[in-house]
């Protein structure tokens, strides 16, 4: 059976989200973050020497890294499911947004998360100066950066119901988080119709639910 390393509030939800919608059976291994510095704990390591998550393990292979679980799951049970036809325009979208999800759409929003909370664990004496460093970075850099990366984000949905076609897939499933994240500390949902219409049509899938129920509510800060 396969086995995923869960971490609470982290993006290894969209693993077991991927695992309902393929209708696997897996078993759920928990790990919960240090309440103080929100990092994984130390017994991660045994399992990846990174320590990260999601992780998963099946049949003796390791697999980390959320994209590379997702090919990995598709490939082996996938059966051409939640995966456009290979060699098509909605393929190569596919596979675009696959890997832009966690390699262009997260860094900026994980920088906004780091510079939003730098100023409230600062010492005292120097919380005015982080404050001013950290309003410069975000006004100056990681909220234009945003704007760009949720603009994109609306006008391809205006290309096709999903992101990578007509036809719901795993790329959606690897956009979610980047797409919760937003509407979190990013974007107005209300301003952005398709990507609203977007987080609606998700939050009502079955295996969404599901996946939910398993790896149980989490959060984005």
């Amino acid at each position: 059976m396969i086995k995923v390393h869960h971490l609470n509030d982290s993006r290894s939800q969209r693993v077991l989200w991927l695992l309902e919608e393929l209708g696997l059976d897996y078993e759920v291994v928990r790990y919960e973050r240090d309440a103080t510095s929100r990092l994984a704990p130390p017994e991660l390591l045994a399992i990846h020497p990174l320590g990260k998550s999601p992780v998963i393990q099946d049949d003796g292979v390791t697999v980390a890294e959320t994209g590379a679980v997702v090919e990995y799951l598709l490939d082996t049970y996938g059966e051409g499911r939640l995966r456009p036809a290979a060699g098509s325009e909605d393929a190569r979208r596919f596979t675009y947004w696959l890997h832009y999800a966690e390699g262009s759409a997260m860094p900026p929003l994980l920088l906004k998360l780091v510079f939003s909370m730098l100023p409230r664990r600062a010492p005292g004496l120097v919380r005015p100066l982080v404050k001013s460093i950290a309003a410069k970075a975000l006004t100056g850099f990681v909220d234009p950066q945003l704007r760009a990366h949720v603009g994109f984000w609306e006008d391809e949905l205006g290309r096709s119901e999903w992101f990578a076609g007509d036809q719901f897939t795993a790329a959606d499933i690897m956009m979610s988080f980047p797409v919760e994240a937003g509407a979190d500390r990013a974007f107005d949902p209300a301003t952005k119709p398709r990507l609203r219409a977007f987080l609606d049509k998700i939050h009502a899938r079955p295996a969404y639910r599901r996946a939910l129920e398993r790896g149980g509510a989490y959060s984005y800060a």
